[in-house]
């Protein structure tokens, strides 16, 4: 099957970041599903380990944690799938990623694509999709009762992947205010189209952003990127008892600061059921279902944002060196193998 990996660690720029290969097609066993993958997304993470995981001896590694497909066969103990149904899922960062024609996944963290959506949309949602939902209901435990309003949210960096869905979710299923940052007019348009009641400017204070809009001190706080360059503010600004949550890696935060007004840190990885086969991994797949059906209501929207084209080794590059730059809106997708 062809495939998209790399062997060393290398700049995007480098010829070799990134290689067009060809594998063996792998078997399912298990709880597996081998999933025929039609569309795939790029997502930050996908960069962060090309740069920071080196293969073992030169092997291939296969990055790629969004897609969407059909399932192609299915192990043994298989329950919840059959042969010829539409999937979406982020997949298991320590299995070979979705960079490839086919690809094995646990069905426990595997839904059924929205029929409302063709594979290239579908393929936009998954990571980010968990990743917010767990942010917002498994990390802060926000209440999913509308009626419960007079409690605000901050979300920093609104106008990436998480941050579209995020948004979305929040606005469609909490009664929280919202709060998103973005620093150009372009994306402060996406975030207020996505659902926010307030944006304001993150190349500026956010403390001082939230004093200008006369807005109270923020009941809960996640930041999705430069943790470290807002942390004081964060400190400054998030309310007594207060919760943050983050998914970047700051380099230096200290967290002695939040002791005063008992605010409670929440990390959040959508690896971590995969990674340790938590008994509660099946609400990957619940939650999964559950936003195909919001999807499918017109709840929620698909973040794609562009369109690379094909599944190869240059597109690919082309969408790692977007999403270095800091400067991508939504979520960049590519389709089909040839």
């Amino acid at each position: 099957m062809k495939a998209i990996a790399y062997r060393h660690s290398l700049p995007i720029t480098d010829a070799g970041a990134l290689l067009d290969i060809e594998l063996p097609v792998p078997a399912a066993t298990g709880r597996d599903l081998l999933v025929a993958v039609k569309a795939i997304s790029v997502n930050p993470v996908d960069t962060k380990v090309r740069k920071n995981r080196a293969p073992k001896d030169g092997q291939p590694e296969v990055l790629g944690w969004d897609a969407a497909g059909v399932v192609t066969a299915i192990g043994p103990d298989v329950t919840l799938f059959q042969v010829g149904d539409k999937v979406w899922y982020a997949g298991a960062i320590n299995r070979p990623g979705s960079n490839s024609e086919f690809q094995l996944v646990d069905e426990r963290i595997v839904g059924h694509m929205p029929a409302s959506l063709d594979f290239a949309p579908a393929a936009a949602l998954p990571l980010t999709a968990i990743t917010a939902w767990e942010l917002l209901f498994d990390r802060l435990q926000i209440s999913r009762d509308k009626n419960l309003t007079g409690k605000s949210l901050l979300v920093i960096g609104a106008a990436g992947g998480v941050g579209s869905v995020l948004v979305q979710l929040a606005r469609q299923l909490t009664g929280v205010t919202i709060i998103g940052t973005a620093s150009r007019a372009e994306t402060a348009d996406w975030v207020k189209k996505l659902g926010a009641h307030h944006v304001i400017d993150h190349s500026l204070p956010l403390a001082q952003e939230i004093t200008r809009l006369g807005l109270p001190p923020v009941d809960y706080v996640i930041s999705l990127n430069q943790t470290d360059k807002h942390f004081e503010h964060i400190v400054e600004l998030i309310a007594p008892q207060g919760k943050f949550a983050l998914i970047d890696d700051p380099e230096h935060i200290d967290v002695r600061k939040f002791k005063g007004k008992s605010v409670s840190l929440h990390w959040e990885l959508m690896f971590t059921r995969s990674l340790f086969q938590t008994a509660d991994m099946i609400k990957q797949h619940e939650l999964l279902e559950e936003l195909a059906q919001l999807v499918d209501a017109g709840i929620i929207k698909t973040t794609l944002a562009e369109r690379f084209g094909t599944i190869n080794a240059a597109n690919l590059k082309r969408a790692h060196a977007l999403l270095e730059s800091n400067t991508a809106k939504g979520k960049i997708v590519l389709e089909n193998f040839q």
